[in-house]
């Protein structure tokens, strides 16, 4: 009854670990550096690689968590292909993959390597689920973390522009959920956070969980997107991201009602995301 968990010490795979092992599922936690896991006592560490298939083993797995974005982009369909093919001759019973919110609404650019190795997963023979969030929290750390830690301050285009982050804890107990329960299987989930926020008030609220102000300047396109690169984010990257933004200022996305049917529970606000990250945002010493 194993279910590997690939991307295991991921933002997202080390809750998935933390949900199987609280629930007594043995685990296969696969990395590509297992010295540094980190992880859970009891859980099965093993090193590789989702770009060499070929060198990984199923034996005694039944459930499989999937982390498409690990693959290598310009060959990830033939990759899924060669991981789902061992996956399925050894046995494994279901597949659940994280992808993004991106493949349901076919934006260019983003869904389509996502949506090819959802197509492989789905042919596999495999009970099958996806999990699609939409803007991942955790994000802000890279994002806006250095300018709240040294100046309790966000800066980013679009201040009115609206978002809704999910906590990654709130992505990991849903896939969780329809790795351990029945009535999952052929279902796609998008996932949103619980609240609909301006980028002012998504600094506000991370300022509540903080337990201190942090300030919101507005910045023009090009000064955030300038200001991306210097934070050591891809040309190309700063623009997928702002593209977004710019999206979400004209056609606000609204809270999906997915996550509250599926788990029975409100999600994680941003201000609860802020407090549970309070020491990777703590002031600059």
């Amino acid at each position: 009854m194993t279910i590997l968990v690939t991307g295991a010490t991921g933002a997202v795979g080390r809750h998935v670990v933390d949900r199987l092992v609280a629930a007594g599922r043995p685990v296969r936690a696969l990395t590509r550096n297992p010295e540094a896991a980190g992880l859970h006592g009891g859980v099965d560490i093993v090193q590789g690689d989702l770009n060499r298939p070929g060198d990984l083993s199923f034996d005694g797995v039944q459930g499989v968590f999937l982390i498409p974005g690990i693959f290598d982009p310009e060959h990830a369909a033939d990759l899924a292909e060669a991981f789902v093919s061992r996956a399925a001759a050894a046995g494994v019973a279901r597949i659940v993959s994280l992808t993004s919110s991106g493949v349901t609404t076919g934006r260019g650019g983003h869904y389509e390597v996502l949506h090819a190795v959802e197509q492989v997963v789905e042919k596999s023979g495999a009970a099958w689920t996806h999990v699609r969030p939409g803007e991942f929290a955790v994000n802000k750390l890279d994002v806006w973390g250095e300018s709240i830690r040294r100046e309790n301050v966000v800066r980013n285009a679009y201040p009115d522009g609206v978002g809704v982050p999910i906590h990654e804890a709130d992505i990991a107990d849903v896939a969780a959920i329809a790795l351990l329960e029945d009535g999952h299987a052929g279902r796609a989930y998008d996932l949103t956070g619980p609240e609909a926020l301006t980028h002012r008030q998504q600094a506000e609220a991370i300022g509540a969980g903080l337990g201190r102000a942090i300030a919101f300047e507005g910045l023009t396109y090009g000064q955030a997107r300038r200001a991306y690169i210097e934070a050591g984010f891809p040309a190309e990257i700063a623009e997928f991201i702002l593209g977004y933004q710019a999206e979400y200022a004209e056609e606000p996305p609204s809270v999906s009602p997915t996550f509250e049917q599926v788990t029975g529970r409100k999600g994680r606000t941003l201000t609860q995301w802020a407090a549970d990250h309070a020491a990777e945002l703590a002031p600059a010493a």
